[in-house]
């Protein structure tokens, strides 16, 4: 079965997620891999021998000055265009406090790829909520091009097991805001990324009220989703969950036997794997 995975991450070297020896030591520890570089060619290779199209998140841009983050959109985009039959787009995370600078360099990137490109948004790595005003600019930009943006919730692998987390506060990360952002912007797509634990029941009731919000479950095996979100996806929230892996962190083998270890029927596996953000994104079905 093909799989569309709203959220990985670059598995070469100039776009792995975790920079620093201390982020590389924990990762072993908090994903259960090894940390490892994959030439383009290789993650191609490796995207297409598991029918993944996937969307890639460089993660450490969100505190980048712009001459920094330029190049590495630049790379993006060049790199999405050779491989696109496995890599649909990006999302960018964009430092907020850049404005009306940082808006037009994702209008920028919207414009000059031929893939999906949109905004992400990490409001515990940047210190605000989703819902601030500081990142209104750019919500008017994603949604002015009709694209949805993601929205990280939950418990974040980042920064943990260092001291203090890191810096890290996982409150920011709270659904609460994305009630709030779905209210401010009704017409905007937001894809909240990651379970919503330990606040996964808050996330089930903003989801049944905000037809507007859907989730992906990047960054987590579904073995750990709670009971009730279990429930959840294959009654009221069949048709807004969708895949996420967070590739390379996870390789797609493990997660995908998970999920089919869940017990859910096949129609159900279909529209999480590829058929929910196939219909988000208004892609028609690849002909067999």
């Amino acid at each position: 079965m093909r799989l569309f995975d709203l959220h990985s991450h670059w598995g070469t070297e100039r776009g792995y997620v975790l920079r620093s020896a201390d982020a590389l030591a924990q990762q072993k520890k908090t994903w259960n891999s090894t940390p490892r570089y994959d030439t383009e060619d290789e993650m191609a290779t490796y995207l297409r021998a598991n029918e993944v199209r996937t969307i890639l998140d460089f993660g450490f841009t969100k505190s980048l000055p712009l001459e920094e983050v330029v190049p590495l959109h630049d790379y993006a985009i060049e790199t999405q265009s050779r491989y696109s039959d496995c890599i649909f787009g990006s999302w960018l995370q964009i430092d907020p406090r850049l404005g009306e600078a940082g808006a037009a360099e994702l209008e920028r990137c919207i414009r000059a790829s031929d893939g999906f490109v949109s905004l992400c948004v990490s409001a515990s790595g940047t210190g605000y909520a989703a819902s601030d005003p500081i990142y209104h600019r750019f919500y008017e930009v994603a949604q002015a091009h009709g694209r949805p943006v993601l929205v990280l919730v939950g418990h974040t692998g980042a920064g943990a097991g260092l001291p203090g987390g890191g810096g890290i506060k996982l409150d920011l990360c709270h659904p609460r805001y994305v009630d709030e952002l779905a209210i401010a912007f009704p017409d905007l797509q937001i894809v909240t990324g990651r379970p919503a634990w330990p606040w996964q029941d808050e996330m089930i009731s903003i989801m049944i009220h905000k037809p507007n919000v859907w989730s992906e479950l990047h960054g987590w095996s579904p073995k750990y989703l709670t009971d009730p979100f279990k429930k959840e996806i294959r009654s009221r929230l069949k048709d807004r969950v969708m895949f996420g892996a967070d590739y390379p962190l996870f390789r797609y083998e493990r997660l995908v036997a998970d999920w089919k270890e869940l017990g859910y029927s096949d129609a159900i596996l279909e529209k999480v794997f590829h058929a929910n953000a196939e219909r988000l994104f208004g892609l028609d079905p690849p002909a067999r």
